[in-house]
């Protein structure tokens, strides 16, 4: 029973949940805005969140999760644009399915519920403090043109609070890169 406007804390809480059980399994999992999950700069897993809604009302939300478990036989596609890397290669042991299937559940069931009771600000604070480019030079494409600042924080609707030129900016959309100090995005 959440209004619209609402319903994007609920990525937040779905990352934090998975961040949670994944990181069971491995060190070094990170938040990456807007929605993956990192090992060592590479993608382990992403976040896609669905709602339907008319106003003032939310039908239904659908949170999407997927999770590299284990590397394909075959290899990664070649067409793959980023790093990616899989669960047991980050864990160093084959991890069955339905164990790390057991995990994410009880580990959502854990973050909706403290969301549920203590509303979004221990999400936000845990989501924050997973995050790979806390407080870091960043680089953000929003499909148009590319802003850089310094990630400040994020607000209540996941929106990512950016420094640029001394101002905070408010960025509610595009792909983000971590800039290496006095180098090009990595």
């Amino acid at each position: 029973q959440l209004p619209p406007e609402s319903v994007p804390q609920l990525s937040l809480v779905a990352a934090v949940g998975l961040h949670r059980a994944l990181s069971s399994f491995a060190p070094d999992i990170r938040l990456k805005w807007p929605n993956d999950l990192l090992h060592m700069k590479s993608k382990l897993a992403g976040i896609l969140t669905e709602m339907r809604a008319e106003p003032g009302h939310v039908h239904a939300v659908v949170i999407g999760i997927g999770v590299n478990i284990r590397r394909p036989a075959c290899g990664w596609p070649a067409d793959i644009a980023q790093p990616v890397t899989d669960l047991a290669s980050a864990a160093g042991r084959n991890i069955p399915r339905l164990e790390v299937a057991g995990k994410i559940i009880r580990a959502l069931d854990t973050a909706y519920q403290c969301y549920l009771d203590e509303g979004l600000a221990p999400i936000r604070k845990a989501w924050w403090q997973a995050h790979t480019a806390c407080h870091q030079r960043v680089r953000v494409h929003d499909g148009g043109h590319y802003i850089e600042g310094i990630a400040e924080a994020l607000d209540d609707d996941g929106a990512l609070l950016l420094r640029h030129d001394g101002e905070l900016t408010r960025i509610i959309a595009g792909d983000l890169e971590v800039m290496d100090m006095g180098s090009d995005a990595s």
